[in-house]
């Protein structure tokens, strides 16, 4: 499994709204018992970029760098770097992370010298000890890893440097991720400005034996190849005018017309003249569906939705109302995106180089997916919310416990 993340410009630092220190207390930080997990992980970290620490003078290791950014991530009482070396001044919390006061200097250097894709066998180690979720049973039929594919906009704080932008008036990321359905994890993610193309940036991370679900902006005959080369299949949504050759018009079973199916036919996509065009049959299926108008940039609503889509797929065999499930499960990397947002903040990002914002970003991911590990399900923003109670002492362990069970007991 790889996973990705680019940088073309380097923001600022934002070390948080205000340059006055904030107050943290022992009694407001709890919940220690959850980390010793990622905490064993961690120590084989605990050396990097010591070796010329002839002196031993170093007093913040790797290990101890993310520990205090997950502390960060979970605590909303911690809400800045400068919060960070408040924290790290409690006795607290050396104990329970192993690790001495840290001082924004430190921090700023853990951020340079810290290789940030050191994390990626830690981060792939814990998405490998995700268990599927609950999930639809029809679902299983799929040969291949479902991986819901979209891109989202970051807004840029009002630090971050111009190169950074949308347009005059707004200024973005875009973080295009790779989210694993079955397991309710993101396995890969690439930032770049706002401008980037999606389905580019897909093509350059390709794996096999995935099947790809992706929106109307992936809908590219180039990537669509691509994606058959690299072994692997996709559901795709195309426009609604898309021009096919018609090879077979397929019966619908009751199944289908229940599920919304409206046709099921296996063309040639695209005119005989269009560039990369893909000779191979594929499957199209219209599919019934609620219209309703996009928002886009500058909060004005875009043309209105027809009242069916078209999916485009190579996967020949499954049934019709599954390939229309497969593309309507395509929503939850969107609730996905609303919770990462929340997690990773938005608030302040806590570097201003490229590999200091990877370290911060490669953990907030860590911090998904000890998540979906505690809680067996997909990160939502409730546990999220729930977590972060506990850890500040507004619920304690027993509540903390219930709500981690009920959510074990809830069905798909």
């Amino acid at each position: 499994m790889a996973l990705a993340l680019e940088f073309w410009h380097h923001p600022a630092v934002d070390s948080g709204p205000s340059t006055r220190e904030p107050q943290i207390r022992e009694e407001d930080l709890v919940g220690f018992k959850y980390f010793k997990k990622i905490l064993k992980l961690l120590d084989r970290l605990h050396l990097t970029a010591t070796a010329r620490d002839t002196a031993h003078k170093r007093t913040l290791h790797y290990d101890q760098h993310v520990a205090l950014l997950l502390l960060y991530f979970f605590n909303p009482i911690v809400q800045s770097l400068r919060g960070v070396v408040s924290a790290s001044k409690l006795k607290k919390v050396q104990k329970k992370l192993n690790c001495a006061r840290a001082s924004l200097g430190s921090l700023s250097e853990a951020n340079r010298v810290f290789d940030a894709d050191l994390l990626l066998p830690l981060i792939d180690e814990l998405a490998g000890q995700c268990r599927p979720i609950a999930h639809d049973a029809r679902l299983d039929q799929v040969k291949g890893i479902l991986t819901l594919v979209d891109g989202t906009l970051l807004k840029a704080l009002p630090k971050l440097v111009e190169a950074m932008w949308l347009n005059e008036n707004n200024k973005a990321f875009k973080l295009h991720t790779h989210f694993e359905l079955l397991k309710g994890i993101p396995v890969g993610m690439t930032l770049t400005d706002a401008n980037t193309s999606e389905w580019k940036t897909l093509a350059g991370s390709l794996l096999a034996d995935r099947v790809y679900v992706m929106d109307r902006g992936y809908a590219c005959f180039e990537l669509l190849g691509q994606i058959l080369r690299a072994q692997s299949s996709f559901v795709c949504r195309v426009r609604d005018n898309s021009v096919y050759d018609l090879i077979e018009e397929r019966a619908l079973t009751p199944d289908a017309i229940e599920a919304g199916i409206v046709s099921d036919r296996i063309v040639i996509l695209g005119c005989k003249t269009a560039e990369g065009r893909v000779t191979q049959p594929l499957r199209l299926i219209e599919i019934k569906c609620t219209p309703h108008r996009k928002r886009i940039h500058g909060g004005r609503n875009g043309p209105a939705q027809s009242e069916t889509l078209l999916i485009a797929t190579n996967l020949l065999d499954l049934p019709a109302e599954v390939i229309g499930l497969i593309f309507r499960c395509r929503w939850e990397i969107e609730i996905f995106f609303r919770f990462f947002k929340h997690v990773l903040g938005c608030r302040h990002l806590l570097a201003h180089n490229p590999n200091g914002i990877k370290i911060q970003t490669y953990s907030a991911i860590i911090a998904c997916l000890l998540m979906a590990l505690w809680t067996d399900k997909k990160p939502t923003l409730r546990t999220y919310e729930m977590i972060c109670f506990y850890f500040t002492g507004l619920a304690d362990e027993d509540e903390l416990e219930a709500h981690l069970a009920g959510l074990k007991n809830q069905p798909a």
